[in-house]
């Protein structure tokens, strides 16, 4: 357990704001498998897109529980500032700053991970985010620019000097995206630094190298990303071997089709028919990625059109599951 202001997160997993991935059901259901914080997707500072149904969507609560942590983007330490007052009044409880984000959109605005590297404008909008609002203020970084520029060490103590309350580092830089192997000794420098919580990210796929993860770096806790897609269980599975030293089952075909039945039924309620049907094709992919004659399934649910038809391919689907089963 950790803390964050006022907030006690219970268990070491964390979900990781991903754009496109971590919407209102997503979270939902990665917090009833077991993270202890979910994280929105990432919301532009500029005023302009706030009112866009993009926007709308990623800021929606529905029925979560505290705290709701929204993450912002941007380069402007005043319009970042604006930013998290806005998403407070809409409901957030905690503010999650982007710094760490390498996608080719975002820094070539001078934000996400391209923020490191200018420390000065760094603190400018650590200080002006935390100054604006009276909820706790994260951040997420990497671990420098590129491999001559690490600096993930001295951004670490400017943010604890500037109000931050928790740190994700993801074990790359900048350059690096999501290629080579992660720095986890570089998380542990972060550590040893600051004395705020600090969630090392970066390649964790499983409960056995999530333990190894937390004795080479000493964090508080694991942030998952892309490990968590199509696989939501990975958090009760990672919480499980922590406290009892023991490797939960894979879960049953019978469980892996609810999940996938729910999942997809709450992504159409939430964006609708035209969102719905189109967002859902990446979820079932990944759940389906690793499921025998997986692929052929999703090349046919990636041409469906409508809510119904895609209910329908899902169940046939794995009501053709049990029979194999049984009859094997």
């Amino acid at each position: 357990m950790f803390t964050i202001g006022p907030y006690q997160i219970h268990g070491k997993t964390v979900l990781a704001p991903m754009a496109g991935v971590t919407d209102l059901p997503f979270r939902q259901l990665c917090r009833e498998m077991g993270a202890g914080l979910v994280v929105s997707e990432m919301v532009a500072s500029d005023p302009s897109t706030w009112s866009t149904r993009k926007s709308r969507l990623r800021i929606q609560f529905g029925n979560e529980p505290s705290p709701k942590s929204v993450q912002i983007a941007g380069y402007d330490p005043q319009m970042m500032a604006e930013a998290a007052q806005f998403n407070v009044a809409q409901g957030a409880e905690i503010i999650d700053i982007n710094m760490g984000c390498p996608a080719k959109k975002v820094c070539k605005r001078a934000a996400g991970s391209a923020l490191l590297k200018d420390p000065q404008l760094v603190e400018s909008i650590l200080t002006a985010v935390v100054n604006a609002v009276d909820v706790p203020v994260t951040l997420k970084i990497r671990t420098g620019w590129d491999r001559q520029n690490r600096n993930a060490t001295e951004i670490a103590t400017i943010a604890e000097q500037s109000g931050i309350q928790a740190l994700a580092v993801h074990g790359r830089t900048k350059a690096c995206r999501f290629v080579g192997e992660v720095e986890y000794d570089s998380i542990a420098k972060v550590v040893d630094a600051i004395s705020i919580p600090v969630f090392a990210n970066g390649d964790i796929t499983c409960a056995a190298q999530a333990e190894t993860v937390l004795k080479k770096t000493g964090a508080s806790a694991v942030m998952i990303g892309r490990g968590a897609q199509g696989n939501p269980w990975i958090f009760n599975q990672i919480n499980h071997y922590l406290e009892h030293a023991e490797l939960l089952p894979e879960p049953s075909i019978a469980e892996v089709g609810a999940v996938m039945t729910r999942h997809l039924t709450d992504l159409h309620e939430f964006y609708g028919e035209v969102g719905g049907v189109r967002i859902s094709r990446k979820h079932i992919g990944w759940y389906s990625s690793w499921l025998t004659d997986g692929k052929a399934f999703t090349k046919i649910f990636n041409q469906l059109e409508t809510c119904e038809q895609q209910q329908q391919q899902l169940r046939e689907f794995f009501d053709n599951y049990s029979l194999e089963e049984r009859a094997a």
